[in-house]
């Protein structure tokens, strides 16, 4: 097995320290919002709100892909970091499209801001949930599922600064449209940043061949081992959001040749270029090769 580079027990806090800084700051921002009325600190509110629950989501799915596999479950729970990081981008796709539908409506009619205020409670959202994705950053570039908690953090960090933005233009010029519109404008630009991974877990959902990983590289790479002649039944899949899986026929020019040097070659290449590190071969003759085509099929 490939030794990652973040700890579990390292995500296990962050995920704690973040969902305990964000749900105190959900409490607090949502009063404000309701005592001033603001669209944009209740909405960001709600945001984060739906952030605590999405970084619940993913550490279960993060600690259930730890779990050990069982009879009835013989791949462990893995697939979870998978169904957690598509959840997540629907979470926040759907409060977007939220936010934008009642900025909308607020825009229609144009509403005060107490800006002194909104500029407080959001500046101090800029400063948790900045830190809370910078728990996660490092882990994101590998693993998908804390990935979708990164942009999660990412994105209410950038909302919170809107907010602000929104606080100082409104004390400048007086606007009382500028309030639903950095809304909006902060919407499409989570929107945008979201779609990716909800593409991504998506593809992975249905057996996808893992993004990074190009099928033909691994059918000629399996070639390259000695004694391989041709490779088929070849299939790719992520077993997680940090760890793929391979299955394959090797057709063999000797079959009496077959041996353990065979696989060890052909595992060991595709660990070492490709990062695949479960893989189930199968080596057969050139006639076994051509009745399994015929079943295959």
């Amino acid at each position: 097995m490939q030794p990652h580079d973040h700890d579990p027990s390292h995500y296990g806090k962050a995920f704690a320290i973040g969902i305990g800084l964000n749900a105190v700051f959900v409490a607090i921002e949502a009063w404000y919002g309701w005592q001033v009325q603001s669209l944009a600190l209740l909405a960001d509110a709600l945001h984060n709100l739906s952030d605590v629950g999405a970084l619940l989501l993913a550490w279960a799915a993060f600690a259930a892909a730890r779990m050990a596999s069982s009879r009835r479950h013989s791949y462990g729970w893995r697939r979870g970091s998978i169904l957690a990081s598509f959840t997540n981008a629907v979470i926040l796709l759907l409060a977007m499209g939220s936010l934008s539908w009642e900025a909308l409506q607020r825009l229609q009619t144009g509403s005060d801001m107490a800006a002194t205020t909104v500029i407080v409670v959001a500046a101090i959202g800029v400063v948790i949930n900045a830190v809370t994705a910078w728990l996660f950053v490092a882990g994101s570039k590998q693993d998908l599922n804390l990935r979708g908690a990164f942009l999660h953090m990412a994105a209410d960090t950038l909302v919170s600064l809107g907010v602000v933005v929104a606080g100082l233009l409104y004390l400048w010029r007086g606007w009382s449209w500028i309030d639903p519109v950095m809304s909006l404008i902060i919407a499409l630009v989570v929107i945008i940043s979201t779609w990716s991974l909800f593409r991504r877990s998506l593809h992975l959902l249905f057996d996808g061949v893992p993004e990074g990983v190009d099928l033909d590289a691994v059918h000629n790479c399996l070639l390259t081992v000695p004694g391989v002649v041709s490779v088929h039944d070849l299939h790719i899949w992520a077993l997680s959001t940090s760890e793929n899986a391979v299955t394959a026929h090797l057709v063999l020019a000797d079959a009496a040749s077959a041996d353990d040097e065979v696989l060890q070659q052909a595992t060991t290449l595709l660990g070492r270029q490709f990062d695949i590190h479960h893989a189930v071969l199968q080596q057969e003759s050139a006639a076994y090769a051509a009745a399994c085509g015929v079943a295959c099929n």
